[in-house]
């Protein structure tokens, strides 16, 4: 078999190199069509990690929300009384409160207004897994004090270039003033720009319009060696229905669920997937029917010299598979490159994986065997007797 793979002629590549203006110009389409696909899955992706960083953070085994709560940023509150309620379940090893809420504060660096994302803890327990968070603790326990997102954007770099070398800095939030005492990473999301960490207490200094009583989440630890479905299914008989009880890899669904059905930007993200693949479909299209169309004698010299049908188309598919290889690797590189550029401009976490690269070479070469299959209707026309 390799024998005559070996012995065989090319004659697919023969012909696209042979106008090789023509060549180029397909190339190019198909490195676009990748393109596109590229940063659309690579959007898609930085939507859905983004917005679930904070989740995945979280110290909590089984996590309590409103039952209105729709994602992160649309939070419904429940009583604290529900996790008083589920520290009577047995499994159950502790049950804190967290509040969220966008806050508006005054940028240390522009002292523009600016929203941001606050997040109430109790600084006794660590509710996240951010060591430089967690080394704080006990310095968020002071009155209007609060930990800032080194990743958030916007025009911060003065200000965490101070906060590194130990100075203070103090800015107002909800009017109120606050000192910065350190820094931890995040990232700022489709959602929010940044984020401050504090103690649930000076949360509630800073929002008094949110009780105390009103929780945001609720986190809950198991005992060592629990069967957490079980605790799962006991917290949801016992706890009232205006709350929804869910694991920890529920809640991170849950988010990433809200994005991708109940937003508008994860479907758009998909249609612009759609529509790199169609463009390129389109593209590699005309470049095999104009070349079909050109050779179409050709072709048909082959029919009455004994050749068949299925050499013939053959022939077009190696040229889109060659085709799909050669301008995937371009849209590859100039990715790589926008990847990195959205990465520094926006702090959303837009990387390259093998996986995604080996997803639109497969789409690629999808798209160009498509195109192939439609080229060849015309050589079922190529007769020797109407071609001379």
């Amino acid at each position: 078999m390799f024998h005559q793979l070996r012995r065989r002629t090319p004659l697919g590549w023969l012909q696209l190199s042979h106008e090789r203006s023509r060549l180029l110009v397909a190339l190019s389409g198909i490195a676009f069509a990748d393109l596109l696909m590229f940063m659309q899955l690579g959007f898609q992706a930085a939507l859905y990690d983004s917005n679930t960083t904070l989740h995945r953070s979280l110290q909590a085994d089984i996590i309590v929300i409103g039952s209105q709560t729709r994602n992160l940023q649309r939070l419904s509150t429940f009583s604290r009384r529900r996790l008083y309620q589920a520290m009577d379940v047995p499994g159950v090893k502790s049950a804190e409160a967290m509040y969220v809420s966008n806050m508006i504060w005054k940028n240390p660096q522009t002292r523009r207004d600016t929203e941001i994302l606050v997040i109430g803890i109790n600084p006794d327990r660590p509710a996240v897994d951010f060591p430089e968070v967690n080394q704080k603790l006990s310095e968020i326990k002071l009155p209007d004090t609060v930990i800032f997102d080194r990743a958030s954007r916007g025009d911060y770099q003065e200000t965490i270039a101070k906060l590194e070398q130990g100075e203070t800095v103090k800015t107002e939030l909800e009017r109120r003033t606050v000192r910065i005492s350190g820094l931890f990473k995040l990232g700022a999301s489709f959602s929010a720009d940044g984020t401050l960490i504090t103690s649930d207490q000076n949360f509630l200094r800073l929002f008094p319009r949110q009780q105390s009583s009103s929780v945001s989440v609720g986190l809950i630890q198991l005992e060592p060696n629990v069967n957490r479905q079980q605790v799962v299914a006991a917290l949801k008989a016992r706890l009232s229905e205006d709350v929804k009880v869910l694991t920890h890899d529920e809640f991170i669904e849950f988010e990433n669920n809200f994005w991708r059905t109940n937003s508008p930007i994860g479907f758009i993200f998909s249609i612009g997937v759609s529509m790199g693949f169609v463009v390129g479909v389109i593209i590699v299209y005309q470049v095999l029917s104009t070349d079909v169309h050109a050779h179409l004698r050709e072709y048909a010299t082959f029919k009455a010299i004994g050749y068949r049908h299925y050499y013939l188309l053959g022939v077009i598919f190696e040229e889109a598979v060659i085709l799909a290889l050669l301008g995937f690797f371009p849209g590859l590189t100039v990715s790589l490159g926008l990847y990195h550029l959205t990465r520094t401009a926006t702090n959303l976490p837009i990387y390259m994986t093998a996986i995604r690269a080996l997803q639109v070479l497969i789409l690629t070469i999808v798209m160009c065997a498509i195109s192939g299959a439609i080229a060849t209707h015309k050589l079922q026309s190529a007769d020797p007797a109407d071609m001379f």
